[in-house]
């Protein structure tokens, strides 16, 4: 942003330009041949997010300058013990088999590969399924974001029959990162995609989803859970259809979406809690859900701008160098 530019007239210009685009096939139906509008569109979604991020952080002060430990602040995003996510695993390991979403040697060798072999719980959990809590921790946050990813991208649903992912898939919906980039099933994507009525909701409680998804974002794109075009968003939704077909509310959904978020982005959710612990002298943990997973705080390019501002104050020096991927 310029100095001296009006913050708020320039907000105002670019949210009626992206209304004008939204109002055209641009957004909902991308081709090919349109590159360079939706370059273009790229640039003003971009820009538009750096402006209003900017309205968030730009004129923050700090309310203290005392030295954050950041050890300290890592165990309050990522207990040790864990978070509880407020569901139980039930038969979803085994009917996600039976589909064809996970081909158990290949999700094996994955973890072999990476170092991190699956124990002998998560083993049972995938062929025999479990009526134990979900707990997400540093250890399993890996094997709950693929096998939340694995029941999002499978369950039979609205958001993927008639969401925003399918209208921008122009015919080819194995083109986003949350679908082309499954490739550990037994099956193509296309034969995946919301194919097995793993959990079956009510209206009531598929609008209850779709509420909560509509305002769940992450810090790898400017998409919500309710367009899940990444293994993220593909997973988070998984994991709030599961929270809703067993009774869970919106405010305990936006609660563990925070936490998942927290553990499937450490190094991002470690600066927004920086930031809110210098700006508004706030643990992590008093931070409403809603507010922290929405797009003024998670959605990418907003994110970017937390970022500037903290690096801008020097509160990045002890930031930590692991982040996360898109890609199993």
């Amino acid at each position: 942003m310029i100095e001296g530019e009006s913050d708020s007239t320039k907000g105002i210009e670019l949210n009626e330009l992206v209304e004008k685009l939204a109002e055209t096939e641009i957004l909902s139906k991308p081709k090919k041949k349109n590159s360079f509008i939706r370059i273009v569109f790229t640039f003003i979604i971009f820009t538009l997010g750096l402006g209003s991020g900017y309205l968030f952080w730009g004129n923050k002060e700090l309310k203290n300058n005392l030295p954050i430990q950041m050890s300290s602040l890592m165990e309050e995003i990522n207990p040790k013990k864990g978070f509880k996510l407020g569901a139980t695993y039930g038969e979803v390991g085994p009917k996600l088999i039976a589909a064809g979403s996970i081909d158990l040697s290949r999700f094996e060798q994955l973890y072999q590969e990476n170092g991190t072999p699956l124990t002998e719980k998560e083993i049972e959990i995938l062929t025999k399924g479990s009526h134990e809590e979900i707990v997400i921790t540093p250890e399993n946050a890996s094997f709950l974001l693929n096998y939340f990813w694995a029941l999002g991208l499978t369950n039979k649903n609205p958001v993927l029959e008639y969401g925003p992912i399918k209208s921008a898939s122009n015919g080819r919906i194995d083109g986003f990162a949350s679908t082309g980039g499954w490739t550990i099933g037994e099956k193509p994507i296309n034969d995946l995609f919301s194919s097995t009525p793993i959990l079956i909701l009510s209206e009531e409680l598929q609008s209850k989803v779709e509420e909560v998804a509509k305002g769940v974002y992450r810090p790898c794109c400017d998409n919500p859970t309710h367009f899940p075009d990444c293994n993220h968003g593909m997973a988070m939704l998984g994991l709030l259809e599961l929270m809703a077909s067993q009774g869970a509310t919106e405010d305990e959904m936006f609660q563990s979406a925070k936490y998942a978020n927290a553990f499937w982005f450490p190094q991002q959710t470690l600066e927004q809690a920086t930031y809110f612990k210098v700006a508004e002298k706030l643990d992590y943990k008093k931070i409403d859900a809603n507010l922290i997973v929405s797009k003024k705080v998670s959605a990418g390019s907003n994110f970017q701008q937390l970022h500037q501002w903290l690096d801008k104050k020097g509160f990045l020096k002890q930031s930590l160098t692991n982040g996360s991927n898109c890609a199993v």
